[in-house]
């Protein structure tokens, strides 16, 4: 599949314009793997582009000598050309021109040299690697406006309503001096704000508000879907369903933290449902969970952490019989006992209130693992979500009954052209070609990196650690260093925080309970002695500035409590600090009794750290490093086997589908 191949100027005409579902057999995904390894190494780095660069800058001169309406009048010439030439090297050339020149007059913003090159690698069709700090929110709007001016639709899609918000007023002053319109997408817009917003030039959302919209746009074409017949119904039906579709098609995106939107968070698929009834099926939750409580780990069932799962022994089988035994009805049946069971036990010992959900106002809300924020509006599968309610004694809502489905792999991959921007990409180059045929591009930075790594440290227990953490907090605040500090879950930032007012020291925290503040508390974390306690990437997409004299102290501090299930994510909270040629350093500090570890190890890795331990000192550098490399390598293996298998579930469901006449 190629990425760029079907993307044509104009394109706005057609109706409902997409790319067909790509199907390839896993000889292809294994050939397109080990292609995207290989690509990845021959061609990682930024190509030259010196003479695009070059044009670019003649253009940029002569306009810099033209007045603001002399530029105006440019423009419509421009358009014409690029929507009837298409998206040509001299066309392209005057477009970024122009778009630096009016960033520079109405935002102050010049785009440097590597962000027009950024833009360049994204028009293109491809993953632009930039660094945190970098300036990826400008670097965005070049591909965009040289996409819009040639009349196609492009979507920009973020991790969160306040950067759709923020970044569509930023660059708004941009978009308008080129006539170009900009919607945004947020939670509860109404559809007809929602339809207005795509029929923009240039549209801002969530990956979720867009995939769920399309979902809806396939509902609403039901077997109409072919573009023939979508035009037949255009001109007989009094109401046309074309008129009532909001999306326009899926012609250009541009999505930002690309490794989050189509790697992370592409282990989960995304459904539209209705709630049921729920008032036969709450006892029959409450009851699973009362006889799950009384079975015993070890003997009864075990957990398997890593696969998630748990598994029931002989002898819990027949001990839940016998606890099922007095409540009869479905309680009879042996599988569908046993099916009930193994989710009242996952609910119980697999989901942790304060890391994977929270409770709110009664209410059981999933806690996004990797940005460390609420997903109010959404539930888990197969009554999962109604056993997690049960144990906590919240109201039972009613299971879901699923109308429609797709995952984030399919449905970006559906866009005529793609292409993203992140901070960490190169760690799954070969699955982003694999799955996308998304080739990524390592771009320069602007200034020369001056980000220091200092030695981990490496406990054997986690109160060893933590202990280890204050401590150096404590050094870093009087020194008046900032600091933000990492946590993997809720409960972790709060443990912290207790232990750092034990300790007298002054912190903010920020959490799935502040994340209404969340932009403003990222943004001061860069003042004299702040300690800033954030779970994951809370506030990824806010500039830490530092504060007068920071720089002189070493710049901005980042200490992670624990490694995350992938490196990436540890290199996205590192890179916040050392932003555009600041000072800065960062630091990690881990225990053997970290979640990661334990789960990969099963508690053999904490006895072997406890024979080789001088009592409280942490353990040897190169010993602790092997542990959790070994421990996070072997949890990004297993998250990318799922993400395989839930494209390959959600192929043969599609299919499956489509032999029934029903839609996806």
């Amino acid at each position: 599949m190629s990425n760029t191949a079907t993307l044509r100027p104009g394109i706005a005409l057609g109706p409902y314009p997409q790319r067909e579902d790509l199907r390839d057999s896993w000889l292809d995904r294994m050939a397109a793997s080990l292609s995207g390894m290989v690509r990845q190494r021959a061609f990682g780095r930024s190509p030259g582009h010196e003479e695009f660069l070059s044009l670019v800058n003649v253009e940029g001169e002569r306009l810099a000598g033209l007045s603001d309406e002399q530029i105006k009048q440019d423009i419509p010439d421009l358009r014409r050309r690029l929507y009837s030439e298409g998206l040509q090297e001299a066309l392209v050339v005057r477009a970024f021109a122009l778009v630096r020149e009016i960033a520079g007059r109405r935002l102050g913003m010049r785009p440097f040299d590597v962000q027009l090159l950024g833009g360049r690698v994204m028009l293109d069709g491809k993953i632009a690697e930039m660094e945190t700090g970098e300036g990826k929110t400008l670097t965005a709007t070049l591909p965009a406006c040289a996409a819009a001016l040639a009349g196609i639709p492009v979507h920009i899609v973020t991790v969160n309503d306040f950067l759709v918000m923020r970044d569509a007023a930023w660059m708004a002053p941009i978009y308008k001096f080129l006539g170009l319109s900009v919607g945004t997408i947020t939670e509860g817009m109404a559809p007809e704000a929602r339809r207005a917003a795509y029929a923009c030039d240039i549209t801002y959302g969530t990956n979720k508000q867009v995939v769920f919209d399309y979902l809806k746009d396939r509902l609403m074409r039901g077997r109409e879907a072919g573009a023939m017949r979508l035009q037949l119904a255009g001109l007989h039906a009094e109401h046309a369903r074309t008129s009532r579709l909001l999306l326009r098609g899926l012609c250009f995106v541009i999505v930002d933290e690309a490794d989050s939107v189509l790697v992370d968070e592409a282990r989960t698929p995304l459904i539209i449902s209705n709630v049921g009834d729920s008032s036969q099926e709450e006892q029959l939750y409450t009851e699973a969970i009362a006889i799950a409580r009384q079975l015993a780990t070890g003997t009864d069932f075990s957990i398997r952490p890593r696969e998630h799962d748990v598994e029931l022994s002989d002898r819990g089988r027949r001990r839940a019989t016998e606890l099922a035994e007095p409540h009869g009805g479905v309680w009879v049946g042996p599988r569908r006992r046993e099916e009930l069971i193994r989710r009242a036990l996952s609910a119980l010992y697999l989901f942790q209130r304060d890391k994977q959900y929270l409770v709110r106002d009664g209410k059981v809300q999933i806690v996004d693992e990797y940005t460390g924020r609420v997903m109010a509006d959404r539930s888990w599968e197969r009554g999962l979500h109604q056993m997690i309610e049960a144990k906590e004694g919240c109201k039972i809502t009613g299971q879901q009954e699923t109308l429609a489905r797709i995952s984030y792999q399919r449905f970006f991959r559906r866009y005529l052209r793609l292409a993203g921007m992140t901070g960490t990409a190169r760690e799954v180059a070969r699955e982003l070609w694999a799955v996308y045929h998304l080739p990524v591009v390592s771009i320069p930075t602007n200034r020369p990196v001056q980000r220091r790594r200092l030695p981990d440290q490496a406990y054997v227990t986690a109160e060893e650690k933590w202990a280890a953490i204050v401590a150096a907090l404590g050094r870093l605040q009087a020194q008046g260093r900032p600091v933000l500090v990492g946590t993997r879950s809720v409960s972790a930032s709060e443990h912290l925080s207790e232990l750092l007012k034990a300790a007298g020291l002054d912190h903010q925290v920020l959490n799935a309970r502040q994340d209404q503040e969340e932009a403003e508390v990222v943004a001061r974390a860069g003042e004299r002695g702040r300690i800033t306690v954030a779970t994951n990437m809370a506030g990824r997409g806010t500039d830490i500035r530092l504060a007068p004299g920071v720089a002189e102290l070493g710049g901005l501090h980042v200490l992670a409590t624990e490694r995350h299930d992938a490196g990436r994510i540890d290199r996205q909270l590192f890179g916040r600090c050392g932003r555009q040629g600041d000072p800065g350093s960062f630091q990690v500090f881990v225990s053997l009794e970290d979640e990661i570890v334990g789960e990969y190890f099963k508690g053999y890795a904490l006895r072997l750290g406890k024979l080789l331990q001088d009592k409280g000192k942490a353990l040897p550098h190169w010993l602790g490093a092997l542990l959790v490399n070994l421990a996070q390598r072997g949890a990004e293996s297993m998250h990318s086997r799922a993400r395989r298998e839930l494209l390959r579930t959600d192929e043969q469901l599609s299919d499956l589908l489509a032999f029934t006449g029903r839609s996806e």
